[in-house]
């Protein structure tokens, strides 16, 4: 299993150990939610995913040596959100984390999800 799949594989078993192992201490992350990012918020907030979502589905995905783009279908009970995650992988660890949301259908979907 590679770095990225073993990512997915965590977050959405909501394994925070692996995730947080995962993470490279330096990692870089940014997201297009209204609220500040760090590696304990992005941690919480993909928690808070895998409790809620029904299923959280792999729909798109590109690869290469040093990253991967990967494309998410984030199924709540009342619709779908999606999440767009763009990572980039050194050493067997994650450097960058960018995650693009589809923030009109996650506030509807996923209400409370990122409020501190």
């Amino acid at each position: 299993m590679d770095v990225a799949d073993f990512w997915t594989k965590s977050w959405t078993s909501d394994d925070r150990v692996a995730v947080r192992q995962m993470l490279a201490p330096d990692a870089e992350i940014e997201w297009n939610l209204d609220a500040p990012v760090d590696d304990e918020e992005l941690v919480q907030v993909l928690h808070r995913i895998a409790v809620f979502a029904d299923t959280v589905t792999v729909v798109g995905q590109s690869r290469a040596d040093d990253g991967a783009a990967l494309v998410y279908d984030l199924d709540a009970p009342f619709g779908t959100a999606r999440m767009v995650e763009f990572l980039t992988i050194a050493d067997g660890r994650i450097t960058e984390v960018r995650q693009v949301y589809d923030v009109t259908a996650t506030d509807q979907f996923f209400p409370g999800l990122y409020a501190n």
